[in-house]
């Protein structure tokens, strides 16, 4: 896909991607933490969750990633695919988990960690395969070092 590569540099780095599944309430939404590998996208979530039981039904998600507070700042993409929801004990996840534990290390400081464990037992992972990506940047010509394909255009 077209310039995938830049929109991972500049976005892999953020802590939270929304994630877009469709259920039969309809359309779901949720900030999930994620770490974007050469393969594929591995954004955690609840087994038992939402977002996982609407995976199962309908494998078709969009991810939203996002800079910016004010308009002229903002940047984004939306990285549409199919997600595979696989557990933790999955044979492939021992990288992608380990991704995942070294960007979050920091904010499982203290009690966190345990916290997490105790508290989400069911963890488990989307994998996204992107399919297509669409980009904008309204900071662009101001921000030269993001260089996201467009403004506006489809990767």
């Amino acid at each position: 896909m077209r310039d995938l590569a830049a929109i991972r540099r500049a976005f892999a780095d953020l802590p939270v991607v929304r994630v877009a599944s469709v259920g039969p309430e309809g359309p779901h939404v949720v900030p999930l933490w994620f770490v974007w590998r050469d393969d594929a996208i591995y954004a955690s979530c609840r087994r038992s969750g939402r977002t996982a039981r609407n995976v199962l039904r309908d494998p078709r998600v969009a991810l939203l990633f996002d800079l910016g507070r004010e308009w002229v700042e903002l940047a984004g993409a939306e990285v549409a695919g199919s997600a595979t929801l696989l557990g933790t004990e999955h044979p492939t996840m021992r990288g992608p988990m380990s991704a995942w534990h070294e960007k979050y290390r920091p904010l499982l400081s203290g009690e966190g960690f345990r916290r997490l464990t105790e508290e989400l037992p069911d963890l488990a992972f989307l994998r996204v395969e992107p399919e297509r990506a669409r980009t904008w940047d309204h900071a662009a010509p101001r921000r030269p070092g993001l260089r996201l394909p467009g403004p506006g255009g489809a990767a």
